[in-house]
């Protein structure tokens, strides 16, 4: 088995378990729109508002990334008294594998980050927040929130951005509790004292937080190893991993050699959430019995998914093993994903000002008039997704001796062509609930269809989007090359 091969099981694992996350909630927030003059009062931008988003962020993405991996989260964290943590408590309901613990403190400020971006550019952000000390009623519940969820859980992560929620002594408690039950501890650290971490497995500071904590210059592989191995000793922890940015990850174990791992990513649009997105990973991927090495290793290529997206994003597990099967990330994302998976995908692309094509077929045998179309295809929109139909769907459709290729060969193929930037394998007879959740801007089919023919045009169209119908090229038909194969026998 390669070793590629096992790193996908490891990440297939990782199905069903259990992890507690406690840390800091908050409510990232993202406006949108252009800026195409300066205001008269003051020399800065004017940006006109097209659209908003709001989302999980701090502990609270290092869950969803735990949800996109297939892992079953409980969340314990606290939240004020207002619009805000309200918001925070239903983006977490959304996600049904969550099981949230949000305890409300009235007169606390819930943590809002918003973010104001041009087009891809991000303008400014600004916080909103409390960082006071917790009550001691606080405090009492969320212990007894922990003590109750950690003997049912494989891990335990305490996400920590500095909000008031991890103190010290809530620290050592839920460390004592984990380790007590041999549960793996993943820390995201805040600070330069790591001194209420003691006991932990693994910490996840950046080269910047390692180099602050031991007052060392960590800029090269020697010194952020030596580095680690100080901060090990000091903080009496199993191994400390070090994301690097643009040089990859470190992992340092105590009485182990350290492993040097090289960065995933081909191109870089935003760092922001790709620790929470590491923490989560090495979590879920201990609690399933991986190794500290091959549960980083699986980070490693998480992050270099997420750092390719805009904004607090995740990354999925279909993502992730694609990513694993070719040995890299194609150009930043995975060319074969999941509706789910897609769906984020396409919502990147978008938010990055792409136009989005559709298309879709049994792509069975792929012949001329298919690359033909697929070229048309791609010169309508900037990025083309390729609904493919799945092996049952292609049965119902054109016999039960179809298809002649599983769909893991036809989309492996489909994903080779330059002209297909995403496929997507749907089991319905008709593309229209995949069109629902990829809202194309672009529809295309080949010149034999009409518009009213096409299924998902009435639906593309009412969202302002375009059927657009390509030439087909006369001759070429999977069926009859099927039946030419069969009369050489």
């Amino acid at each position: 088995m390669t070793a590629q091969s096992v790193l996908v099981e490891r990440v297939d694992a990782l199905k069903g378990t259990r992890v507690l996350c406690v840390g800091d909630a908050m409510l990232d927030r993202f406006i949108y729109g252009t800026a195409d003059r300066i205001s008269p009062e003051a020399p800065i931008p004017v940006l006109r508002i097209e659209r908003e988003e709001s989302m999980l962020g701090g502990a609270g993405n290092v869950v969803r990334n735990m949800v996109a991996a297939g892992v079953l989260p409980t969340f314990i964290s606290v939240v004020g008294n207002d619009l805000a943590g309200r918001e925070v408590a239903r983006l977490v309901s959304e996600h049904e594998a969550i099981d949230p613990c949000l305890v409300v403190e009235t007169g606390r400020q819930t943590t809002i980050k918003t973010r104001y971006f041009a087009s891809s550019q991000q303008l400014l952000r600004a916080d909103a927040e409390t960082t006071q000390a917790l009550t001691d009623e606080t405090i009492a519940q969320i212990l007894t929130h922990c003590e109750t969820i950690v003997p049912q859980v494989s891990a335990l992560v305490l996400s920590d951005y500095g909000k008031g929620v991890l103190t010290p002594d809530v620290c050592k408690t839920l460390i004592a509790l984990a380790r007590a039950r041999g549960i793996p501890v993943v820390v995201d650290p805040k600070g330069v004292d790591w001194s209420k971490y003691a006991g932990a497995t693994i910490i996840t500071p950046n080269r910047k937080e390692l180099s602050e904590t031991t007052l060392m210059n960590a800029h090269d592989d020697a010194t952020i190893v030596e580095a680690a191995r100080k901060a090990i000793d000091a903080c009496g922890v199993d191994g400390i991993l070090a994301t690097r940015s643009q040089d990859g990850m470190t992992l340092v174990m105590k009485d182990s050699e350290p492993d040097h791992m090289p960065a995933i990513a081909r191109e870089v649009y935003d760092v922001s959430g790709a620790g929470d997105t590491v923490v989560a990973m090495m979590a879920g991927l201990l609690g399933s019995g991986a190794s500290a090495v091959e549960s980083a290793r699986i980070a490693n290529v998480a992050a270099g998914i997420v750092v390719g997206k805009i904004g607090t994003a995740v990354a999925y597990s279909d993502e992730i093993v694609v990513a694993l099967h070719h040995g890299d990330l194609w150009t930043g994302e995975a060319k074969i994903a999941g509706v789910v998976a897609a769906s984020g995908i396409v919502e990147d692309w978008r938010k990055k000002g792409a136009k989005i094509g559709f298309t879709n077929g049994c792509f069975d045998l792929l012949h001329p008039g298919h690359v033909t179309l697929l070229a048309q295809a791609k010169a309508t929109c900037d990025r083309l997704v390729v609904g493919l139909n799945s092996d049952a769907s292609v049965s119902r459709l054109k016999g039960p001796t179809r298809p002649v290729q599983s769909e893991a060969a036809r989309s492996t193929v489909l994903s080779a062509l330059s002209t297909v930037d995403l496929v997507v394998i749907f089991g319905e007879d008709t593309p229209l609930e995949l069109i629902k959740a990829l809202r194309p801007d672009v529809l295309i089919k080949g010149a034999d269809y009409t518009v009213d023919t096409v299924v998902g045009a009435d639906l593309v169209q009412g969202w302002g989007g375009r059927v657009a119908l390509v030439d087909l090229v006369d001759g070429h038909s999977t069926t009859n090359t099927v039946r030419k194969i069969g009369a050489l026998k």
